[in-house]
């Protein structure tokens, strides 16, 4: 089936398939996110969903910081530490 598709279009079609099949998508997640908001917006603890979701949010942006701008450990630091350490050892 595959094969038969890349037969018919070419990758410009296929890219222009990929583009509209995600903005597809992207339009019924929006959709269906704001019919979500309407309804939230309705309930009387509003403002106690919105402080919980902006803690929410702000936790899980100190994981992602944590995650991917904690450099890790300098390569030649962790060798020399480790030779410092078998040394230590050696003498003992």
């Amino acid at each position: 089936m595959r094969g038969a598709a890349g037969e018919r279009g070419g990758l410009d079609e296929q890219a222009a398939l990929v583009v509209t099949g995600l903005a597809d998508l992207a339009f019924g997640l929006v959709g269906s996110a704001v019919g979500t908001m309407r309804g939230l917006l309705r309930r009387a603890d509003a403002a106690e969903l919105a402080t919980e979701a902006q803690d929410d949010l702000m936790a899980r942006g100190r994981l992602v910081l944590d995650r991917y701008a904690a450099a890790p450990p300098a390569h030649l630091e962790v060798l020399a530490r480790h030779a410092l350490a078998r040394r230590a050892a050696d003498d003992a």
